[in-house]
C-alpha cells in the first residue's frame, strides 16, 4: 500500500496523509526462540492454506531484501510469479511472448535550488523570491532544463467539478495558475481524495491552457497541505516516474507541470498590490470549503528549473487466461496485485532492517496466484479473458500500474474491469469486506453477492480520511475509465482491533514478515481469495460488462462506460 500520493511535484507530498504508526519500542525487544518460530512458520496446514503460505514464505523471506522495484531481488520476485502463472495453465501477456513486461523507471530530483524572479510590473527590476523561505522547487521530469515567463492567476482551491468552477471569470492560458491544496470536507471521501492531489489539480489546470502551476502554502497543515517548513528535509528526495518512448518523464499533465511550492511569506510578495489582500484569502482558507474569487495577480513570474534523472528497469508480470465466448473472449477483466515493497530501511528495536512485506503485499500476490489456479482447477474457462498482473513500483506512487494503464500489452479498449488486492490484513476471521469504489460502478452489485454467498456483508470504507481509494494500483484504472474497485477484508467484529493493531506495528515496518502479532490467519487468507475468485467469476461470465453508475463522478471525468 502507497504511503501518499506523491506524484512528481513537490506540492504532493501533502497530497495525503500516512498511516498512523507508533514508534519502535525503546525498551528491549523479546526475541522469540528460533525453535518456537521455526514450528510456527512450518506447522501444518490444509493443502489450500499451505500453498498460500508457501508463496509468502518465499516472496517475505529475508534474502528477498523486500523486493524494492528497481532491485536484483525484485526482479527474482517477478520470475518466481512467472513461474507460478506458468504453472496455473496462464499465458504470457508480456513484452515478447514473455510473462514480464518491460517497465522503464525513472528516478526524478530537482537538481539544485532553481530560481523564482517576481517582476512587480512593467519595467520594473525583477526581484528574487528566496529558497528554502519563499519557495522549495519541483523537479519537472519532461523537460530537464525548463524556464517559464507567465503572469500568475490565483484559483482557489484549483478545482472544476461537484458544483465548484475555482477558475470562473478568468483565463489562464498561456499563464501560471497557484492554488491551495486539498479539496472541501463536503465532498464524499473518494471525490475528494482525488481532487485533494496536485496531480488532478493540474489536469484540470493544462485542460484550461495553463503553462505551470505553483502550489500555495495553505493556513493548516491537512490533506493536500504540508506546512512548508516540513519541506526542509524532502524538497529534494528523488521521486520515481516511467519514461516516454524518447526516454522523457511521464508527468500527468504535460505541458503544466508543477513549479514549485510557495511558503506564506512568498505568497505574499505573490499578492502584494493585488485586489484581494493575500492576508484576506489566507484568513478565507481558515473556512473548509471556503470558496474563492480567482483572479490574476500583479506582475510576471520567471520561473527556472534544473532536474537531475537516472533510469532504472523494472516489470511488470502478466498472465492471460482466454476467455472461451466466441464474442465476450476479446474483452479482459485485468485482476491485480503489488509485487514490489520498500525494501531495506532503518533498524527497527531488534535490529532489523529488513522490510519483508509479508502482509504488503505478498499476501495480495499469494491471493492472485491461487485464484488463477482456482480457475484452472473449475475446468471451466471463463467467458471473457482474465490477466492476471502482478504490477512493480507501487510503493513509489502506483507507478507499474500507470505504466501498465498507458502502455497495455493487449488492446486498450478490451479492458472492461479490474479488481485489485492490496494489502489484505487476514490476521482475524473477517466477518464482512470492503470494495472500495464499488459504490462508483455494476461491480459493487456483483462484489454484494458474492460476499452473500460465502456468508459476509459489505461495508463502506470505515477510514475515508486515508484516502486508500488513490492509493492503490486499482485508481490507475479508474483513471483510464475503467470501472475498478479494491478488496479489502472488513472490520466488523474483531476486524477494526486486528486492522489497528496491523496498521500501527507492521505497516511499513521490519516486523511484516511471515511470523508477526497478531499472526496471519491462512483460513481466512483463503476465505479471500475465494471471495475474490467469485467476483471475479461472476465479471468474467457475465452477459454485460460492468459500467460506471449513471452521472458517476469518475466515470464522467475519465470517460468510461456508462449505465443509461
Amino acid at each position: 500500500m502507497f504511503r501518499s500520493t506523491a506524484p512528481l511535484a513537490l506540492a504532493a507530498l501533502a497530497a495525503f496523509p500516512a498511516f498512523a504508526q507508533t514508534a519502535p519500542a525503546q525498551t528491549a525487544p523479546v526475541q522469540m526462540p528460533a525453535a518456537e518460530k521455526n514450528a510456527i512458520i512450518n506447522a501444518e496446514l490444509p493443502a489450500d492454506q499451505a500453498a498460500m503460505k508457501a508463496h509468502v514464505m518465499f516472496l517475505a523471506s529475508d534474502p528477498m531484501k523486500g523486493r524494492e522495484a528497481g532491485t536484483n531481488e525484485f526482479d527474482i520476485a517477478a520470475q518466481y510469479v512467472s513461474a507460478q502463472f506458468y504453472a496455473a495453465g496462464l499465458r504470457p501477456a508480456g513484452d515478447e511472448g514473455s510473462f514480464l513486461q518491460k517497465v522503464p523507471l525513472l528516478t526524478i530530483k530537482p537538481a539544485g535550488q532553481g530560481s523564482i524572479m517576481l517582476t512587480a510590473k512593467k519595467g520594473a527590476t525583477p526581484a528574487a523570491l528566496v529558497f528554502g523561505q519563499d519557495y522549495y522547487p519541483s523537479a519537472n521530469a519532461s523537460q530537464l532544463e525548463y524556464s517559464v515567463t507567465a503572469p500568475v492567476v490565483f484559483v482557489g482551491y484549483g478545482i472544476v467539478g461537484l458544483g465548484r468552477d475555482d477558475y470562473k471569470g478568468v483565463n489562464v492560458k498561456g499563464k501560471i495558475v497557484a492554488f491551495f491544496g486539498g479539496a472541501p470536507s463536503a465532498y464524499p471521501p473518494e471525490e475528494r481524495a482525488h481532487l485533494s492531489g496536485a496531480a488532478a489539480k493540474a489536469v484540470i489546470a493544462m485542460k484550461k491552457g495553463a503553462v505551470g502551476y505553483i502550489l500555495l502554502e495553505g493556513p493548516q497543515a491537512g490533506r493536500g497541505n504540508l506546512p512548508f517548513a516540513a519541506l526542509a528535509g524532502s524538497w529534494d528526495r528523488p521521486r520515481v516516474t516511467w519514461a516516454n518512448a524518447d526516454g522523457t518523464g511521464h508527468i500527468a499533465a504535460p505541458g503544466t507541470p508543477g513549479l514549485g511550492t510557495v511558503s506564506k511569506a512568498g505568497a505574499a510578495k505573490l499578492f502584494d498590490g493585488a485586489r484581494t489582500p493575500w492576508a484576506t484569502v489566507l484568513s478565507q482558507a481558515q473556512v473548509d470549503g471556503a470558496v474563492f474569487k480567482a483572479e490574476q495577480l500583479p506582475g510576471t513570474l520567471s520561473v527556472t528549473l534544473k532536474t537531475a534523472t537516472a533510469p532504472m528497469t523494472s516489470y511488470n508480470v502478466a498472465g492471460l487466461l482466454k476467455g472461451s465466448d466466441a464474442a465476450l473472449g476479446a474483452e479482459v477483466v485485468v485482476l491485480s496485485a503489488h509485487l514490489d515493497h520498500i525494501g531495506i530501511g532503518r533498524p527497527d528495536a531488534k535490529g532489523d532492517t529488513i522490510n519483508n512485506g509479508a502482509m504488503d503485499n505478498a499476501v495480495g500476490i499469494a491471493s492472485l496466484i491461487e485464484e488463477a489456479k482456482r480457475f484452472k482447477a473449475s475446468g471451466k474457462a471463463p467467458r471473457r479473458s482474465i490477466l492476471f498482473l502482478a504490477v512493480t513500483a507501487e510503493e513509489k506512487g502506483l507507478i507499474g500500474a500507470d505504466y501498465f494503464a498507458h502502455n497495455p500489452t493487449l488492446p486498450k479498449t478490451s479492458l472492461v474491469a479490474n479488481v485489485n488486492l492490496d494489502m489484505p490484513i487476514i490476521n482475524y476471521k473477517f466477518e464482512d469486506i470492503v470494495p472500495f469504489g464499488a459504490a462508483h460502478s455494476t461491480i459493487g452489485e456483483i462484489a454484494t453477492r458474492a460476499a452473500a454467498e460465502i456468508g459476509v456483508t459489505v461495508s463502506p470504507d470505515s477510514r475515508p480520511d486515508e484516502a486508500f481509494f488513490v492509493r492503490s494500483d486499482h485508481y490507475r484504472f479508474v483513471q483510464q475509465g475503467i470501472p475498478s474497485i479494491f478488496l479489502w477484508p472488513g472490520e466488523k467484529g474483531p476486524g477494526k482491533a486486528a486492522v489497528d493493531a496491523f496498521l500501527a506495528n507492521n505497516y511499513h515496518k521490519p516486523s511484516d514478515e511471515l511470523v508477526q502479532t497478531p499472526a496471519i490467519d491462512w483460513e481466512s487468507g483463503v476465505r479471500f481469495v475465494d471471495v475474490n475468485y467469485r467476483i471475479a467469476r461472476a465479471i468474467a461470465d457475465a452477459d454485460q460488462k460492468p459500467v460506471w453508475n449513471k452521472g458517476d463522478f469518475f466515470g464522467t471525468t475519465f470517460g468510461g462506460a456508462m449505465a443509461k
